[in-house]
């Protein structure tokens, strides 16, 4: 089927392409037959099927094959389609990267992922892509962020590369790939490569005729040069005899449908059709009659993303740093007897298929994993390999210099909210001589005045590789935002699309590690519209990308916006999104130190993302991640100076007592965030007449939860002393002690900590849609004020009702 160069064993010193062929039959190879093994051969206990996806992986070999073996250099970045795990991990396994044994147990515990991994697999991925369609668009925010570090004098010695996607044609289909467009021609992107697998199926069919005509415009449009890899070299030198033009014009014209059901049934169908179609072009049928069946169906799947020698030189063309979109065309399942089956995606070849091709392949049975099995020259194949460019450095993990923290000096005594305090706490960030000053950059999606960044960015300029005056300025008129556009700036301002937010937040988190130059990114988004990007921020994370994420405003505390602008499940969100640390601060000197804090939390563990760093990526919360900031635009009343070590250690820790419990206490109050001023009123209230109730202020129940579950683990397995910091803070209470929870957020948020000691817990929360309203109003509605407080607790508790007075 394939055509491969088989020179005589005497035969020596092969031509480059020659040996790319051969590391384009062992990677085929491999791809397929890790996919089988782990199908059927492994010990399967559940009886499930693997899967593998062997027909996506087999259309990217020879792409594959020209990228890693010719094209690229260390400093380029590469992001596979990720339903080419398998072909991905062949490649690694070819140069020493992984053992034989992962490859045996792909898709099992502590074997190659099925889909690209930096974090869980221990080859040397770039980018994770198991979210179709977003590792396209990070490839794009990797080479802005590229662009940014190296316009900095800390990142000059930076060696740039270029940010590579590799994409099913399938994967277009998804709307973030084009918001990604429109804001990186804003932002005059260079440096990037997406290079389509254009073979024309998706998972359940085949694709839309005419795609790839309207794809190119759409490419053009924002900047991109297109360029398509349409016919092979054998394709080509057969439409230069005489009839070929007509055979192009005929493979031009052939539906996608067609050209796969054709590829599927064989040489038999092929000359049918060819012969019917051409019946009045004699010289055409005549190139196609000579041909043995072998050579008709070699000749037919000749396009151009299955001919090394041309992807090579299409590669090697390119001698700018415009971005560049490749539309390569390819066979899904090329090389295999499932190839241009439509319902190839999930299926897997049988096996007899395989039994055959493993003769065809020339391998005998226990020598499957052979990487030398049947090639011409194994001297010349070896040396090809350990001398390939891209592979000289291994792994391309790197680290920079841990960024110091920051002091404040003087206090938040004023009424005033979380998220003004955070914008004072950057300004004065912005005014220090520090490290952290110089290594801070912030992203928001059109909203960087409204979350409190505007003395930040008329500080700190907005970046862009070119100056740009801000002609309000220039020409004296007054404004709030006094923005200049340079390669000095420190902030993104990217346009509503929350998804490229998320996307350039996690390509600037990653900075540390591939580029060796820190960055710590903050990202400033209205609370209830991170819902919007939750796939591209659970990808960021899943990356071990280390970033800051501030929601705000948040809750019902946007009262006059109403309901779609008030969030309710992100306290449930940042709890349950695993790298992602949350927050919900009520007063300034509590964000001081959640702060502080968290700039050396995503610094934590990120040294050179060894293969045994990647392994124990399962983290507890010493390990280190990114954060999120659920903040208020309600200002509220200060509580005064606390600077002692116990208050700063536990607000970082979760928690901690604004009131604490007296010896008759049967009721404690805990509350997160914004809400405590209906908490103290409520408390003012009882106090009249029920004695010792306590109050608990909670900072981060995300991190109260963490600590309690690890703690329960270290018991488990032996650990009798371990004790989290929650059950420290209710030590000594009585489990007859009633607790009531309550946040502008959902209920669930708190409502476990009755676990904790077995007391019984009532939780107050917002669980329903808003409205617009007062803030009071809303409190009010959803029972969340003082009065609701009370009145649960009376109806509750056994004691002497009282009648509310206002």
């Amino acid at each position: 089927l394939f055509g491969w160069c088989n020179l005589s064993s005497e035969e020596s010193n092969m031509t480059k392409i020659e040996i790319l062929k051969q590391i384009e039959r062992k990677i085929l190879w491999f791809a397929i037959w890790m996919i089988h093994h782990a199908n059927n051969i492994r010990t399967n206990e559940d009886e499930i099927k693997v899967g593998g996806h062997q027909a996506s992986s087999t259309s990217l070999v020879s792409i594959l094959t020209a990228l890693y073996f010719s094209e690229l250099k260390p400093e380029d970045r590469v992001a596979i389609k990720p339903h080419a795990s398998p072909a991905f991990h062949a490649v690694q396994y070819l140069v020493n990267n992984i053992s034989e044994e992962q490859l045996k147990n792909f898709r099992g515990i502590d074997g190659v992922q099925s889909y690209p991994s930096r974090t869980k697999d221990v080859d040397d991925v770039d980018f994770s892509t198991g979210s179709v369609g977003l590792g396209v668009a990070f490839t794009s925010m990797a080479s802005l962020i590229q662009d940014y570090i190296i316009s900095k004098q800390w990142g000059k010695n930076v060696r740039t590369g270029r940010m590579i996607s590799i994409l099913g044609d399938a994967e277009l289909d998804e709307g973030n790939i084009y918001e990604c467009l429109h804001e990186c021609w804003k932002h005059d992107l260079r440096n990037n490569w997406w290079i389509v697998d254009y073979n024309r199926q998706s998972l359940d069919g085949i694709v839309r005729e005419g795609l790839a005509p309207r794809l190119k415009k759409i490419f053009e449009a924002f900047g991109w040069q297109v360029i398509e890899i349409k016919f092979g070299a054998e394709q080509r030198k057969v439409f230069a005899e005489p009839g070929g033009g007509e055979l192009r014009n005929w493979i031009e014209n052939c539906s996608n449908e067609e050209y796969s059901a054709l590829t599927f049934l064989g040489a038999d169908s092929w000359r049918e059709r060819l012969n019917k179609d051409l019946a009045n072009h004699a010289d055409t049928l005549k190139l196609i009659n000579q041909k043995s069946d072998h050579d008709l169906i070699k000749l037919m799947t000749n396009l151009g993303g299955h001919c090394v020698e041309t992807l090579t030189d299409t590669f090697q063309k390119v001698d700018h740093e415009n971005p560049v979109c490749f539309i390569a065309y390819t066979i899904k399942g090329w090389g295999t007897p499932i190839a241009g089956h439509k319902d190839n995606h999930g299926g897997l070849i049988t096996s007899a298929q395989m039994d055959l091709l493993k003769k065809e392949f020339g391998y005998d049975d226990g020598d499957e994993w052979n990487k030398y099995s049947g090639i011409t020259n194994v001297g010349d194949f070896k040396s090809f390999l350990n001398n390939a460019p891209f592979f000289q450095v291994f792994p391309r993990r790197y680290s920079d210099m841990h960024v110091g923290t920051f002091e404040i000096n003087g206090q938040f005594s004023e009424k005033i909210s979380t998220q003004a305090a955070f914008g004072k706490i950057l300004s004065l960030i912005a005014k220090s001589d520090s490290a952290l000053n110089e290594r801070l950059l912030t992203i928001s999606p059109d909203v960087s005045g409204t979350t409190s960044l505007g003395a930040w960015v008329n500080s700190k300029k907005l970046f862009s590789r070119k100056h740009k005056v801000d002609i309000f300025k220039d020409q004296n008129i007054p404004s709030t935002a006094r923005w200049e556009f340079g390669p000095d700036g420190q902030h993104f301002e990217l346009g509503i699309a929350e998804m490229n937010m998320f996307l350039l937040l996690g390509a600037a988190g990653l900075s540390h590690s591939l580029w060796g130059k820190r960055i710590l990114p903050i990202g400033t988004v209205y609370d209830p519209f991170i819902s919007r990007g939750l796939d591209a921020l659970n990808y960021a994370c899943y990356q071990d990308s280390r970033f800051m994420l501030v929601g705000t405003p948040s809750g019902t505390t946007l009262a006059p916006e109403g309901g779609a602008h008030q969030s309710i499940a992100t306290p449930l969100i940042g709890m349950s999104q695993s790298g992602l640390l949350s927050f919900e601060p009520a007063f300034a000197d509590e964000l001081v130190e959640i702060l502080k804090w968290s700039f050396d939390y995503m610094q934590a563990n990120t040294g050179n993302d060894t293969s045994e760093s990647k392994n124990n990526f399962e983290q507890n919360c010493e390990d280190g991640g990114s954060v999120y900031l659920r903040l208020s635009t309600l200002p509220i009343e200060q509580v005064g100076k606390r600077e002692t070590s116990l208050f700063k250690n536990d607000v970082v820790n979760g928690g901690y007592w604004l009131r604490k419990p007296g010896p008759n206490c049967e009721i404690v109050i805990i509350y997160q965030g914004v809400i405590v001023p209906e908490v103290l009123q409520a408390v003012g209230y009882l106090s009249e007449y029920r004695r010792d109730i306590g109050v608990m202020a909670v900072t981060s129940a995300d991190r109260l939860h963490r600590d309690w579950r690890s703690a329960i683990n270290a018991r488990k397995h032996g650990n009798s002393d371990a004790k989290a910091h929650i059950e420290l803070l209710l030590e000594g209470l009585q489990n007859h002690i009633k607790f009531y929870t309550v946040l502008d957020g959902h209920p669930a948020t708190l409502s476990w900590l009755g676990g904790v000691n077995g007391n019984q817990t009532f939780s107050l929360g917002v669980d329903d849609f808003g409205k617009s309203g007062q803030v009071c109003d809303l409190y009010r509605t959803f029972g969340i004020d003082a009065k609701s407080i009370v009145e649960l607790i009376e109806s509750t508790t056994v004691g002497r009702p009282r009648i509310w007075a206002a």
